[in-house]
């Protein structure tokens, strides 16, 4: 598993998420898209997918097949627990 810390060190793969928290299960066309309109961060797809790769390494980001398509999800239980390291609180993701 990847540290997440990491993970969210590219300024794109915090993006990606922040594209993902505003509505989650998109496709990487879907994303490449938000992250142009809303981001002004134009990377190929091929970069946006190595992205997604390092944020689904360190459990940010899941993802399924439907048919020919993958779904994208983000995952925020990783984040808690590491947070929760330092707040003294409870782990449950």
């Amino acid at each position: 598993m990847a540290d997440v810390f990491d993970a969210l060190n590219a300024p794109a793969r915090r993006a990606i998420l922040d594209v993902l928290v505003a509505r989650d299960d998109q496709t990487l066309f879907e994303i490449c898209g938000r992250l142009a309109a809303d981001h002004d961060i134009r990377l190929s797809r091929q970069a946006i997918s190595q992205h997604l790769a390092v944020l689904e390494d360190a459990q940010l980001v899941r993802s399924r097949r439907d048919g020919r398509y993958k779904f994208h999800t983000i995952d925020t239980a990783p984040l808690r627990a590491a947070m929760a390291r330092w707040l003294n609180e409870e782990t449950n993701p």
